[in-house]
């Protein structure tokens, strides 16, 4: 039997350790805080947003492991992607069972809740879809499904869209967070679009336009977002993008993101045309 910390071949793998090591942190800490009180007055809220958070930064994780394979040219960073995507499923099952919680398990209750508010509504959509991805991951399913594996599997771009917009209404006044993951979700879309017109992801050109790309969506996400849902004028918050201060906006973590990627990619190219490593 497979472990999680193995290859296929069954031998120990670095990779999938640091993978696991990083997967099983989050809920560590989260763990040893509800333990010793660590999490504030309302401790089953905190926890539901802990979850929920470590959810879609596993589910842009899982999404970034096929781009920057190709930008590194590291082709085992494919071996943890199954991994990663089915820790994003973990965290998410854990949110809604702390939601469930919450509501006292009533099942009534809960469907009461979930269909009086939109933005538990589209969380329950996000969640169906990561669990039928989940329940097809094994080579079993890939097997029996075919073709239709990938076609399925394709959905997991709109299951992260809708959790992105459930954190973005769930955040209310507060979306930094939820801005700061829309922009590196719109970069992965960015190097995905790339890809498939043709353009060579090795390019640390092109990955630099795409970083720039990807901060001005951010800082027009974020604006309209407050300008929609908040009475907060969308101009000043995309005039607040113009500047560093008092603090960095997420359009500009977006933007160091993306150019710290192209940056690898150009120590990549230089590294391959040494004198050394020409054949």
């Amino acid at each position: 039997m497979d472990m999680p910390w193995t290859d296929r071949a069954g031998r120990a793998s670095k990779l999938r350790i640091a993978a696991l090591l990083l997967i099983l942190g989050p809920a560590l800490v989260l763990v040893i805080a509800a333990a010793t009180g660590g999490l504030g007055a309302k401790p089953l809220t905190k926890a539901i947003h802990e979850t929920g958070e470590w959810a879609v930064r596993f589910l842009l994780l899982s999404l970034a492991i096929t781009p920057l394979r190709r930008i590194t040219g590291r082709a085992r960073l494919v071996t943890v992607r199954r991994l990663i995507g089915l820790a994003a499923y973990g965290y998410v099952l854990a949110h809604f069972a702390l939601f469930a919680a919450d509501q006292g398990w009533n099942p009534v209750r809960i469907g009461t809740e979930i269909a009086s508010r939109v933005y538990l509504a589209i969380g329950l959509l996000a969640l169906l879809g990561l669990t039928a991805l989940a329940v097809t991951s094994t080579d079993a399913w890939i097997r029996r499904l075919g073709p239709r594996w990938h076609a399925l599997h394709r959905i997991i771009h709109a299951c992260a869209a809708l959790a992105l917009l459930h954190f973005f209404m769930q955040s209310k006044i507060d979306a930094d967070q939820a801005s700061f993951m829309a922009g590196l979700f719109l970069l992965l879309t960015g190097y995905r679009l790339a890809h498939r017109f043709g353009a060579p992801l090795a390019s640390p050109a092109l990955l630099a336009a795409v970083a720039a790309g990807a901060a001005l969506g951010t800082a027009a996400l974020e604006a309209a977002w407050y300008g929609l849902a908040t009475r907060i004028p969308w101009q000043a918050v995309l005039s607040a993008n113009l500047t560093i201060t008092p603090e960095p906006r997420p359009a500009f973590w977006v933007l160091v993101t993306g150019l710290a990627i192209a940056l690898l990619a150009l120590r990549r190219g230089v590294a391959a045309h040494r004198p050394g490593r020409e054949r």
